[in-house]
């Protein structure tokens, strides 16, 4: 195997029951759907990026730890939870990379986000586009959960567990070969990040064959045919 070739294995469904080294909760939209949930109320170690963290102990919740510039918290905030606060000033990273920084640092490598997406557009599409980051110059096995999937970066030829009608969708970051097996249309190297959208399972598996990196979304439920 060349040092350019990435490992196959297979990445699991995300379930209520799915456990992570850490979650790391971000201040976009609080998680509401039950998988989401689950994984926060059953975080192993939970940080909390700056403004999630007094949004999480309002909802009778006990963070780990709290990631952040601070710039988002009252004063009296800071100093009532001074003891887990990590206050990181510098500004080329946003919080959920402070965070994530702070996790490898910690040893925790399989890293899920919470609460990425939501509120404003362009921090979410930042937010998104982080995890091909974290995966190509961290190497961190990460997933971003929504309240209605979760994205996973992968590279190389990678088997993802599925199910009949998940819908699936394929963001291409970079690959100049990409080709697929088990979905409803078969993916190409797309040139427009558009184009990978809105695939299907046809079964309880799929492969990605690729040159490159890419970003998949994977339904929580099927969506039915008419």
């Amino acid at each position: 195997m060349s040092k350019k070739e990435e490992k196959r294995h297979i990445y699991p469904l995300v379930t209520a029951s799915s456990t992570f080294d850490a979650v790391i909760l971000c201040d976009g939209d609080y998680p509401s759907h039950a998988i989401p949930l689950s994984i926060l109320n059953h975080a192993k170690y939970l940080i909390c990026c700056d403004g999630a963290g007094m949004h999480h102990i309002l909802h009778g919740g006990t963070p780990d730890a709290i990631v952040g510039d601070g710039d988002s918290l009252p004063e009296d905030f800071k100093r009532r939870y001074a003891d887990i606060l990590h206050q990181v000033s510098e500004q080329e990273d946003n919080d959920q990379t402070k965070a994530t920084r702070f996790c490898i640092a910690k040893g925790f490598r399989r890293i899920a986000y919470l609460g990425s997406t939501g509120k404003r557009e362009d921090h979410t599409l930042g937010n998104i586009s982080l995890l091909i980051r974290y995966m190509k110059d961290f190497h961190l096995d990460v997933t971003m959960v929504t309240d209605h999937g979760y994205f996973t970066p992968a590279s190389g030829v990678q088997d993802f567990d599925s199910f009949v009608h998940q819908q699936i969708s394929i963001y291409n970051f970079g690959c100049t070969q990409l080709a697929g097996k088990g979905f409803k249309w078969n993916p190409y190297a797309y040139q427009e990040l558009w184009q990978g959208a809105l695939n299907e399972a046809i079964g309880d598996e799929v492969t990605i064959e690729a040159d490159g990196n890419y970003l998949l979304f994977r339904t929580f439920e099927p969506k039915m045919p008419k």
